[in-house]
């Protein structure tokens, strides 16, 4: 009688804490609707949500307590993780701010937890439903915000007009609603039955992106739906996948080709930018030449920006403005924990994408093609921007979860049938995708 009401609070419990880690819907408010470019009167007391933050620690804690075996199976099995982890921790006895160290690799080490619980206690299909229930309470509390509150949901400033919904920059909503629109596509693919709701979450996400004027996410969407695609066409028969393969690399060689002869056209006209991408080429040239002072392990967890009065005074004062960070997520990570961080992490994100790669030619479940894109959105949104291991980050909940339900014990997977997936229905029988081998 009470495992219902339980399992309910729960969800609704891990939801809530996605959402505090996704940046909302807190932050905004806190900020009192400050945007870039306002004259900021005084800094913000974020003292509410670093409680709520540490009050969601505990209860992870607790939650993964009572399924202490699961943690102790993957403990056992995962190493990348916890190298990753180890780095973070122990960078405080060479970080250049120890304190800030300290403060936010505890924080790291919260959000990691938070993605250890999520992948040993759903399944990577539960993971995608609980992940639409999530972008569903983003979507209609940025309405919310928007429509009735728009000093918050909406930006003023030098990005006045520009949607933002519950976060404090119209980018970060940007980035959000990309990972929604891939999630509800996935789940649009697996779901007849709900058919028109997440349908309904499909088009809001992409309305709330494009009125985010972000630019970035909208080509990462593109990217993201283009390689939900191709991971559909993988699942052909081999004579099939061979030619879909063929002419895939033709058209992809055909618009590179394209996009290399019009890059200025593309970047100035189209994406809003200049050649120098606002100004961050000359910004990774001069964060390249501090790299060289401390290449192997780097300045600390979260221990180099510190404006003018950190190791990042020099980069600020050879660029002239006040950067809060290198703009690019695999920079970052080089200044953080040195080329040894770097190396480790881009080891295990290997791995973990040639695993998933493999699992599309083994199953057809519709769950197991949501990592690849998700991993291919951590590259292109870490290009322009830094989202990358960052402390009390969605994307790297995301990231844990994903990397560690490879390691769990893995059920049966029953092939789709005409039944269960009704878009399969009318495609006919020799170009369906192939069942479990």
């Amino acid at each position: 009688m009470m495992r219902k009401p339980l399992d309910f609070l729960e969800k609704a419990f891990i939801a809530i804490a996605l959402l505090l880690h996704s940046g909302g819907p807190l932050n905004v408010i806190l900020s009192g609707g400050f945007s870039q470019g306002d004259k900021q009167i005084a800094e913000p007391d974020f003292g509410l949500t670093r409680n709520l933050f540490l009050l969601t620690y505990l209860i992870v804690g607790l939650l993964l307590a009572i399924r202490w075996r699961k943690v102790v199976y993957i403990l056992q099995r995962d190493r990348f993780i916890w190298i990753i982890l180890a780095l973070v921790l122990f960078s405080y006895f060479w970080s250049e701010i120890p304190k800030a160290t300290l403060s936010r690799s505890i924080s790291f080490t919260g959000s990691t937890l938070l993605g250890i619980y999520f992948a040993t206690r759903y399944t990577l299909k539960q993971q995608l439903n609980m992940l639409g229930w999530t972008f569903a309470l983003i979507i209609g509390l940025s309405l919310v915000y928007a429509v009735l509150l728009p000093k918050y949901g909406i930006m003023g400033g030098v990005h006045a007009g520009a949607w933002r919904g519950i976060y404090t920059h119209k980018n970060n909503f940007g980035k959000i609603m990309t990972l929604s629109s891939a999630v509800f596509m996935l789940l649009l693919l697996d779901k007849p039955k709900a058919k028109f709701w997440v349908a309904s979450g499909l088009g809001l996400s992409f309305m709330l992106l494009l009125l985010s004027t972000s630019r970035g996410a909208l080509v990462n969407v593109l990217a993201m739906w283009a390689v939900i695609a191709a991971c559909r066409l993988f699942r052909l028969q081999y004579h099939l996948l061979v030619i879909s393969l063929g002419t895939i690399a033709i058209v992809g060689g055909t618009i590179s080709a394209w996009v290399v002869s019009n890059l200025e056209t593309i970047v100035v006209d189209i994406l809003g930018k200049d050649m120098t991408f606002t100004g961050r080429t000359t910004l990774w040239l001069s964060i390249i030449d501090v790299i060289k002072e401390r290449p192997w392990l780097g300045y600390g967890y979260q221990a180099f920006w510190n404006g003018l009065e950190g190791p990042s005074a020099p980069v600020i004062r050879a660029e002239g403005w006040l950067t809060p960070d290198a703009h690019n997520g695999f920079l970052d990570l080089v200044l953080q924990l040195g080329l040894v961080g770097l190396f480790v992490f881009l080891i295990g994100y290997i791995f973990n994408f040639f695993y998933y790669l493999k699992c599309l030619r083994n199953t057809s479940g519709i769950e197991f093609i949501w990592p690849l894109p998700f991993l291919i959105f951590m590259i292109l949104s870490n290009l322009p921007e830094t989202s990358l291991m960052r402390a009390n980050d969605f994307f790297w909940v995301l990231y844990v979860a994903i990397a560690l339900s490879r390691l769990m014990p893995s059920e049966p997977v029953q092939p789709q049938t005409e039944e269960t997936d009704s878009f399969e229905s009318v495609i006919p029988l020799q170009l369906r995708p192939t069942s479990a081998q």
